[in-house]
């Protein structure tokens, strides 16, 4: 690579994670209140169903059906997390935070599995040779950072933490944490195994997000075989002045998807699922 190359990718570097800072504190909306029973349907746009194209639909058929939640971290959801400032419009707007809440109290009063993929980032990390786009951004802003695999040393609260108010689902001796995810999908990390160890053929799937870690895992869940539907008031995006994250997330869900779905409509047909 010749100087002037490193030079300029190191320019496009500089100037992506000076976008990225620029963006910090722009959306500081609170979320809806904890323990709120109201879901919200969100009033962001969301995609056409009566669009021509076939709409295979999800049927919730209990002990096969799971909910898989991707980064449900404070990078992503929280005010001070270090992405808050290009996601937080689209998470505030779509009411992801309270939305991904009420999918873990519906699976916790059904019964109904919770499988959490996370993303972590050791030291280790850190030295790899190459990475993508928003690899490096991420690398770079200490995105999901941790102090190594086998240490908890300043994991509470951290922006690699759960946030807050989920603690009580994900903590509960029940959800399955599988190991982190490396990238953006689930090819690096354990959860096709721990989910077909379960019994699971189906996946309700929310997160974040949307057109990386969410597509990411909707993608190779739907290659590996599972039935996967997408809550799409579930998951947000980074959207800055020239790109929509969520936008581009919604097109890929409705090809890709056996369905898309509101939170709404999907406690409703977890909680009916299981009255059967």
């Amino acid at each position: 690579m010749s100087l002037s190359h490193s030079f300029k990718k190191a320019a496009l570097a500089a100037g992506a994670i000076a976008a990225l800072a620029a963006g910090f504190g722009a959306v500081t909306s609170p979320a809806m209140s904890a323990g709120s029973d109201e879901v919200r349907v969100a009033t962001a746009k969301q995609p056409p169903v009566n669009d021509g194209l076939p709409l295979p639909g999800f049927e919730i058929e209990p002990g096969k059906t799971a909910i898989v939640i991707t980064d449900p971290q404070n990078d992503f959801l929280s005010p001070d997390g270090v992405a808050w400032g290009v996601v937080g419009k689209s998470v505030t707007e779509n009411g992801v935070v309270e939305n991904l809440e009420h999918l873990f109290k519906a699976a916790e009063d059904t019964g109904m599995p919770v499988f959490v993929s996370p993303h972590y980032y050791y030291e280790h990390d850190h030295g790899w040779k190459f990475e993508g786009t928003l690899e490096a951004l991420m690398h770079k802003i200490g995105m999901f950072d941790r102090k190594g695999a086998l240490t908890t040393e300043g994991f509470e609260g951290s922006g690699a933490d759960w946030l807050q108010r989920y603690k009580k689902y994900i903590n509960n001796g029940k959800t399955v944490v599988t190991s982190p995810h490396k990238v953006f999908g689930p090819e690096t990390n354990d959860l096709v195994l721990q989910l077909r160890k379960a019994g699971v053929s189906k996946v309700i799937l929310a997160g974040m997000s949307a057109n990386l870690c969410t597509e990411s895992h909707m993608r190779e869940l739907g290659e590996q075989g599972f039935d996967v539907m997408v809550v799409t008031d579930a998951t947000a995006a980074a959207i800055t002045e020239h790109y929509d994250g969520y936008a581009a997330a919604l097109t890929n869900y409705r090809f890709i998807a056996s369905d898309i779905d509101n939170t709404k409509n999907t406690v409703k047909a977890i909680k009916a699922a299981y009255r059967k």
